[in-house]
């Protein structure tokens, strides 16, 4: 291998890194699919990859060796990329594209505006708020102002692609802003849970799924970015949670107290409903493919109900481990099937379990001593929850192992 083919291979492997890092790639997943690329290229590869850094030591022989450090910022997930990116490496790796040309692709794959564009994403915003505020079981009225926090938000979003300072403090100011109206609504509409409806307005940002890839690659050994993954997730959550603490003082002070006016909860259809509803708001926010939307939307229903079926006989908690093991289970044969990442299903299912409400609601009762919903044992039913998933998945990789690294 002469300087100038090594020197092609290692700016391919590096760019790739980079990239299905932005895409929101874990750090155990995108280290194992980046060796299996380095060696289909016949080349050496090490990596330490974390949320913030990553390094690439590459080598084909004892004279030609390249180090790279790289500080990068966490990816957000961006499923459709990530697919495209995989097909990319695929054709790479049979031939079907040169490594001249799989660069130029990768470039393009990169700098592709939102699939979906502001309109659809604006409204995938809202209907997650309200279906997140179904599934919570409350009232209808809960469920509108709900999903108009959720447009409020992604308006926020919006404004925060535009200004560096917004989105230096988009989270706490978004949970600022909804606990503020939220008061204002609360003396128009008393039916209205304030708690759980601010906390349906912003879900999209309460980082349940940040935790549970965080265990996972803990579970994977992967102890740096774990560690460092759970710490980024536990104090986005202490921002949100001060945000709508700060909100709802602002609001007392300008509207007064609120007398609470009990609702008639939500008939059960309308619970089951939601999780369609917010699996295919997932697949707008997520950015997947639409011929990739049907099996990710089937993730979150075989997640929730396999969840729901497996806690009537064995409880809540550990009924996530029957939810976890089937959508793990069913994500494995969707990659082996369709020669397509695991990610693109398993994630859209997990978040369906993944107890970052739950782990909102319990910091809310430790330092309020308050609770938003009649939930008792929250802290071990938590801690519970998030073993479950993970060992759910691990179980799950044992009866179908994955073929596929990302």
């Amino acid at each position: 291998m002469d300087n100038q083919d090594f020197l092609e291979k290692r700016r391919f492997i590096i760019k790739l890194g980079k990239y299905l890092h932005k895409f929101g790639t874990p750090a155990y997943r995108l280290e194992s699919h980046l060796q299996t690329v380095c060696n289909t290229l016949g080349i050496e590869g090490y990596f330490l990859i974390s949320p913030t850094s990553m390094t690439f030591v590459l080598q084909h022989d004892t004279e030609q060796e390249y180090n790279h450090v790289a500080r990068v910022k966490p990816g957000d997930l961006d499923l459709g990329s990530l697919a495209r990116t995989f097909e990319l490496v695929e054709e790479l790796s049979s031939g079907q594209r040169t490594l001249q040309e799989a660069l130029e692709r990768l470039e393009e794959i990169a700098n592709k505006p939102n699939p979906y564009g502001h309109k659809l994403t604006l409204l995938a915003f809202g209907s997650s708020a309200g279906a997140f505020a179904m599934l919570m079981g409350t009232g209808w009225h809960d469920v509108f102002w709900s999903a108009i926090f959720g447009l409020l938000v992604y308006s926020l979003v919006f404004w925060a692609e535009r200004s560096k300072r917004i989105a230096e403090m988009l989270e706490p100011m978004a949970a600022v802003v909804c606990a503020i109206l939220a008061s204002g609504i609360a003396q128009l509409d008393p039916s209205i849970n304030l708690p759980v409806t601010i906390l349906s307005g912003i879900i999209i940002f309460v980082p349940g799924l940040a935790l549970t890839l965080g265990l996972a690659e803990l579970a994977a050994r992967d102890l740096i970015s774990g560690t460092a993954r759970i710490m980024d997730a536990v104090m986005q959550l202490f921002k949100l949670y001060f945000g709508a603490v700060l909100g709802m003082t602002i609001g007392k002070a300008i509207f007064g107290e609120t007398i609470y006016v009990e609702p008639i909860p939500l008939p059960r259809w309308a619970i089951w409903s939601a999780v369609p509803l917010l699996s295919m708001s997932l697949v707008i926010i997520f950015k997947a493919r639409l011929k990739d939307s049907p099996w990710g939307i089937f993730a979150g229903i075989v997640a929730f109900f396999s969840a729901m079926l497996g806690g009537i006989y064995l409880g809540e908690s550990i009924g996530i481990f029957v939810g976890a093991l089937a959508v793990g289970i069913y994500s494995n044969l969707y990659a082996r099937w369709m020669k397509a990442p695991v990610s693109i299903a398993l994630l859209q299912g997990i978040v369906i379990l993944v107890p970052g409400s739950k782990t909102y609601i319990g910091l809310n009762a430790l330092i309020s001593g308050e609770t938003m919903l009649n939930q008792a044992h929250l802290g071990s039913q938590i801690f519970l929850i998030f073993m479950s998933l993970i060992a759910g998945l691990i179980f799950a990789n044992v009866i179908v192992p994955p073929r596929r690294s990302l």
